[in-house]
């Protein structure tokens, strides 16, 4: 991504769209110019006045405007542009995004885009969860749009859950941190980064595996992408929306796994161990659903072959990261852990602030001690982790 000098600022219909206006503030504050393009449903919820005293400019809304000198607007903005920014973006403007829609200024503006191209989703938390509006994100993020969010809290409509806007500090922050302005910080690296849980048969119908829910290996496959990285990302079956990387490989069980990053290891910088890999498997899977019955069952169990020792300990090894997940002596485990894999850094935390939650707060472990990261959002996490890591091989 490109130092930020302006900018083109979407504004779809939606409640959130009053944060638009805070948007564009703090967008002017840090020296960047900002074009506002708003929908007609936007144009409902808050003023083009509002937004043309916000950002000192004209605000943009038809395809047919005169002031554009060549009467092509949906080319000439994104040409002067080095970032298109649409937030709120709703549900409906999601979905004719993922469909290649252009029926309006906007959208034509998106899909003729030749900058990258960021959303912010806003909406209420049944219309983010349903399949479609689900599909249609999965659908962006393989197509290279940047997705900031949703977070969860309160809602217009008295609801509380996912769908509710990131504030307008979060989404300046992250584009200016993910900018130039702070480097393509992993220009040129490979990484591999596995994520989410593992899957060990017990029969066809039947496995053992976690609660890992995968977002934080995602949010550093993504955001590593962003800082100019080559990303392959060996992920577990998860439920989350796909991110934007080099290479995507899924797989289920941990020697499915083992396999695929010895495959894939040959010729990384960085490898990075997130994936919550099951410690322990059946000696032998049953070939036929196990029928219940009034008996005890018992399962025997083998060890899993350690990915992340396997790889360190390789003569040719990347610089290796591992994740320690505790209920208790939190430091102390992830520490002997660390220094028993011979790893240069591990990130802690408690399995509390891990599993499944959208915010996170980690502790880093490398030779030189203890580095303590605030709580927030997994993709700044996700940020402040691999700006340790270009410091430490830099």
């Amino acid at each position: 991504m490109q130092s930020i000098r302006q900018l083109v600022l979407g504004i779809s219909g939606g409640i959130a769209a009053y944060k638009a206006a805070e948007l564009t503030r703090l967008f002017i504050k840090r020296g960047i110019a900002v074009q506002v393009v708003m929908t007609e449903a936007a144009q409902q919820f808050i003023t083009p006045v509002t937004m043309q005293a916000l950002s000192g400019k004209p605000v943009l809304h038809s395809m047919w405007d005169s002031s554009i000198a060549n009467g092509m607007p949906h080319i000439e903005l994104s040409r002067q542009a080095q970032l298109i920014l649409v937030a709120p973006a709703s549900a409906d403007f999601i979905a004719k995004l993922a469909y290649g829609m252009a029926d309006d200024l906007l959208s034509t503006l998106c899909l003729a885009r030749d900058c990258p191209l960021v959303i912010a989703p806003a909406m209420n938390k049944q219309m983010w969860e349903h399949p479609a509006t689900q599909r249609n994100i999965r659908q962006l993020a393989q197509d290279g749009v940047l997705i900031l969010g949703p977070d969860c809290g309160e809602q217009a409509c008295g609801e509380h859950g996912q769908g509710r806007m990131l504030e307008p500090e979060q989404i300046v922050e992250g584009l200016l941190q993910l900018a130039d302005l702070n480097g393509n910080l992993l220009q040129g690296k490979r990484l591999l980064i596995t994520a989410g849980p593992t899957q060990e048969a017990i029969d066809p119908v039947r496995v053992i595996t976690n609660l890992s829910s995968g977002k934080m290996g995602y949010a550093l496959a993504e955001t590593a992408t962003l800082l100019g990285a080559e990303v392959t990302l060996i992920s577990g079956p998860t439920h989350i929306p796909t991110p934007q990387t080099h290479q995507l490989i899924q797989v289920n069980s941990a020697d499915q796994m083992l396999a695929a990053v010895e495959q894939h290891i040959q010729g990384q910088d960085i490898f990075i161990s997130v994936a919550a890999v099951a410690d322990y498997k059946l000696a032998q899977a049953s070939p036929q659903k196990i029928k219940k019955q009034d008996q005890e069952l018992s399962l025997h169990l083998v060890p899993t072959t350690d990915i992340l020792a396997t790889i360190a300990a390789r003569p040719d090894a990347p610089f290796c990261v591992g994740f320690a997940a505790e209920t208790d002596d939190l430091l102390a485990y992830a520490e002997k852990k660390r220094r028993d894999k011979k790893l240069p850094l591990i990130v802690a935390n408690q399995l509390a602030d891990a599993l499944g939650l959208d915010q996170t707060k980690v502790t880093l472990l490398d030779d030189q001690g203890q580095h303590d990261l605030p709580s927030a959002s997994k993709h700044e996490v996700a940020q402040q982790i691999l700006q340790h890591i270009a410091a430490m091989i830099s």
